[in-house]
């Protein structure tokens, strides 16, 4: 593929945020587990986001500059947007009050996915030392929006960057595990909804490893992540009350 041709950094990122936005905004306006047919399709929508900001984290943990840097910044946003996500659908503050899932935002999930990915890069590591390491970035992110999963699915990413087959493999692979999950112990429909995330390939397919011309996109998503849930916040508010817009503890 010319690299002129096909969907640029900025673009995909600019689809994922509007994936993203499109399934949060349902959640608010649509509470709970709701199974019509134009409901269910707009949460499938929002499934293209995850993947995609899996994939590009990888992609900035091979172009960064400053790792360290990289990973702060990160894990600055998480921190910030754990009250804007609460905040958003209902969850307390404080974690674990309704439940183990979907207890902060996904940057948490997403910070960790950067650490796990530049330790089993890492070469200075045994391979029990990475898969220890792995194993403890599972547990400490489990609580986040997608869970352990997103880190898994950046790990995977990474270590597969330039075979597309293998990356999009190993993704359904972990996602149906976490599918699997809301099947048996949440909801089936929207258990099956999880493999939404196949919309995401034909998109990351064409990328075209080129930036874009507008250098500060990567600024937009951190402080548009934050902002949006303030603003779905209010919105649910004004719609229901003071009550959690997600249930069954996930």
């Amino acid at each position: 593929m010319e690299k002129e041709r096909g969907l640029s950094a900025n673009a995909l990122k600019l689809i994922a945020i509007i994936a993203m936005t499109v399934d949060h905004v349902t959640w608010v306006i649509f509470p709970g587990y709701q199974e019509a047919p134009g409901i269910m399709l707009l949460h499938s929508i929002g499934r293209i986001t995850a993947p995609t900001m899996c994939f590009f984290i990888s992609e900035g943990y091979r172009y960064t500059h400053n790792i360290k840097k990289y990973a702060l910044r990160l894990f600055a946003f998480a921190v910030m947007s754990h009250f804007a996500y609460n905040f958003a659908f209902g969850i307390p503050f404080v974690p674990f009050k309704t439940g183990i899932l979907n207890q902060t935002g996904v940057m948490w999930a997403l910070a960790w996915g950067l650490v796990a990915l530049a330790l089993v890069e890492s070469e200075k590591l045994t391979v029990l030392q990475k898969t220890l390491a792995l194993i403890v970035i599972c547990i400490v992110s489990f609580p986040a929006d997608w869970s352990c999963i997103a880190v898994l699915v950046i790990v995977c990413f990474g270590t597969n960057q330039g075979d597309f087959k293998k990356q999009a493999l190993w993704m359904l692979f972990y996602v149906a595990m976490y599918a699997a999950v809301f099947f048996f112990a949440i909801d089936k429909a929207y258990g099956i909804l999880q493999m939404a995330v196949v919309l995401s390939l034909p998109l990351l397919r064409m990328y075209n490893g080129e930036r874009g011309k507008y250098r500060g996109i990567k600024w937009l998503f951190y402080w548009y992540y934050p902002l949006h849930l303030i603003a779905c916040g209010i919105l649910r508010l004004l719609l229901h009350g003071n009550i959690g817009v997600l249930t069954r503890g996930i």
